[in-house]
């Protein structure tokens, strides 16, 4: 029997093994487990006005609440959303704030993220008013910075965060991914 004959079927079982592989992911899709709600009340924007093609908003938070399976406590005040509406649709949003655990414990949230909708709805929302969630998209990828103890698997987690935004406030639902 020629090499070539001997190697056929072992280049057989290699491209099949290849074949098993291809396009499918290395290992089990991540699940998300719902952690908590941050509902924060914010203040009328600050407009900035066009700035590198986008308007450019500040809007102040002035506390509210966090509750859920994982997480309870306030939003201290003194936070904001940096905001860039871009036009066709597309708004830039980097949160900066804290929350207090119930415990005491002091946590820094930094929450970039991004709300897509038609530009009816982005003006609609801009404007303050009542917009149905369904007619928009607004995901975050939050950040923690937390001292060691109870709290520190924020930092050791990833995260990832659905926002409805009402006319005085936002509402955050936040999942860890595991």
């Amino acid at each position: 029997m020629s090499i070539a004959a001997l190697a056929r079927p072992l280049l057989a079982l290699c491209a099949g093994l290849f074949l098993l592989g291809a396009g499918a992911p290395a290992a089990p899709a991540p699940s998300l487990d719902y952690a908590f709600t941050v509902t924060a009340r914010l203040l009328p924007p600050v407009e900035q006005g066009s700035v590198d093609g986008g308007r450019k908003r500040f809007i102040a938070i002035t506390g509210g609440t966090v509750a859920g399976p994982l997480l309870d406590g306030t939003v201290l005040p003194g936070g904001g959303d940096w905001q860039t509406i871009m036009p066709g649709g597309l708004t830039r949003v980097e949160a900066r704030y804290f929350l207090k655990a119930s415990d005491g414990t002091v946590i820094e949230v930094t929450n970039p993220g991004v709300r897509v909708a038609s530009a009816e709805v982005t003006e609609r929302l801009a404007r303050g008013e009542a917009v149905d969630p369904s007619a928009y998209y607004f995901r975050t990828t939050p950040r923690f910075d937390v001292a060691p103890g109870a709290h520190e698997w924020l930092r050791r987690h990833m995260f990832v965060a659905r926002g409805v935004r009402r006319p005085d406030r936002v509402e955050i639902d936040f999942y860890v991914v595991r």
